[in-house]
């Protein structure tokens, strides 16, 4: 195991996000994603360590946008179809945000590797 010198972030999606997600394609009852469904997708984020609530919040409210867009992203590449505004009222409608102090690697096999996060390796990821 591996100590990481980070904190981390689970965002989960929301009711609300889901509706989104569905109301990109209209779908017939059975068809539609339910919550649990896109719960499957959630992200980690891996961010500074925080030692106070205060800087995680200030980090976060830094931050938002960076992860909001991303998450649209990750369900719809074509920016035209995303809400209107995006801001801190719809981030934190859409996404639910827990804090872990700590961030500890178990895979003692495999090297971490870092990749700049894109357009393309987000769709690639999605279609994994």
């Amino acid at each position: 195991m591996k100590l990481l010198n980070r904190s981390a972030l689970s965002v989960r999606p929301t009711q609300h996000f889901v509706d989104w997600i569905n109301a990109l394609e209209p779908t017939m009852g059975d068809d539609d994603l339910t919550l649990a469904d896109v719960e499957r997708e959630s992200t980690i984020y891996l961010i500074p360590e925080m030692d106070t609530p205060e800087a995680l919040e200030t980090f976060v409210r830094e931050r938002y946008l960076d992860v909001l867009e991303t998450e649209l992203r990750a369900w719809e590449e074509d920016q035209r179809q995303w809400p209107e505004t995006l801001d801190w009222a719809l981030f934190q409608r859409f996404l639910q945000v827990e804090h872990s102090y700590l961030a500890i690697d178990l895979d003692n096999e495999t090297a971490l590797e870092i990749s700049e996060v894109d357009d393309e390796l987000v769709g690639d990821l999605e279609q994994d």
